[in-house]
């Protein structure tokens, strides 16, 4: 099944209808199945002495508030119109993340058909319920949590009417850039062990190789952060990929995904026609006469490989042989 791959606009579009269109000419043109953007009120979601994170202290004006920052980047309904006809022109699907159920209502009404929960609504009980309640396809971002919290986010999910087969968990860390050391890219395989669900990555690190691991570790869906420029004002612009990032991680996904193949050990086509070459048989390793016995001093193996298999060189010997043979030739 091919890997969805997620390219994250997040608030990287800075307010701008503008960016955000250019963002989606990115996503689309490197490739991505979908294009994320984010949808909220400030007034719902923040209160308005709530602190910024230390990454979005680093990349945003330190006199604004959360608050202050958040209110700048929401998109209005009709931003979510324009954005998801202008994704129909692109042949790429709109997603974005509802933070609260205002948020899931309008998004549910505007008939986007995947949800996506973000690690920090995983402990929300009644937004996983309000989101559960749809009965459509859930991607379930889980950094911060553990076991037992996700276990409780799909209980609760299940109960209010998703059936467990259309979620997907993804495995995340929630940090921007997030430490390599910190990845733990083997527990995305213990969520699908644990669960028995589809399980995928969502990655904060700097550059491509992380998520490029996830796809031949079995991620089937992949989400990454990208911008048009990281050098742009905004909170996650500095964690982001960059227009050639993206296209360069995409296409490796997709080798990936293609080299990764059925697991059936076989000759391929193409080696087909090498067997014969990098194979051997049993040779004379010298002159043999008619009715000569066959043994360790008479023959040996080289290619080529279209003879008897050297594999039957044990059943050769103490043969008799039926011809002359020249040095070299296949017996």
């Amino acid at each position: 099944m091919s890997i969805f791959v997620i390219a994250e606009a997040g608030v990287n579009h800075n307010g701008s209808i503008t960016l955000a269109k250019q963002l989606i000419d990115v996503a689309s043109d490197a490739g991505a199945d979908a294009v994320k953007f984010q949808t909220f009120k400030a007034d719902n979601l923040v209160s308005k002495t709530a602190q910024k994170a230390d990454y979005q202290k680093q990349t945003t004006d330190t006199s604004e508030s959360q608050y202050e920052m958040l209110k700048k980047l929401e998109l209005n309904t009709t931003a979510h119109h324009e954005l998801i006809a202008y994704c129909n022109t692109k042949d790429i699907l709109f997603l974005s993340t509802a933070f609260d159920h205002e948020s899931i209502t309008l998004l549910n009404n505007l008939g986007v058909n995947i949800f996506k929960i973000p690690s920090g609504e995983i402990t929300n009980l009644p937004y996983l319920r309000h989101i559960g309640s749809l009965g459509k396809k859930i991607i379930l971002s889980s950094g911060m949590a553990n076991l037992g919290e996700i276990e409780a986010a799909l209980e609760v999910l299940t109960k209010a009417g998703t059936p467990k087969e259309l979620i997907t968990v993804l495995h995340a860390t929630t940090e921007y850039p997030c430490p390599i050391e910190e990845v733990n890219l083997r527990a995305m395989n213990t969520i699908a062990t644990a669960f028995g669900v589809k399980s995928g990555y969502s990655d904060h690190t700097n550059g491509i190789e992380i998520p490029i691991a996830a796809a031949a570790m079995g991620a089937s869906v992949i989400e990454k952060h990208f911008t048009l420029d990281r050098e742009m004002e905004g909170p996650d612009h500095k964690a982001s990929l960059e227009p050639y990032e993206l296209k360069m991680m995409i296409q490796a996904i997709r080798n990936i995904e293609n080299a990764l193949g059925d697991g059936i050990k076989k000759a391929t086509k193409s080696e087909l026609k090498n067997m014969l070459i990098a194979r051997k048989s049993i040779v004379a390793s010298r002159t043999i006469t008619k009715g000569e016995l066959l043994s360790s001093e008479n023959i040996t193996i080289k290619r080529p490989g279209n003879g008897i298999n050297p594999m039957r060189f044990d059943e050769m010997i103490g043969t008799t042989a039926l011809k002359d043979y020249d040095e070299d030739e296949l017996i």
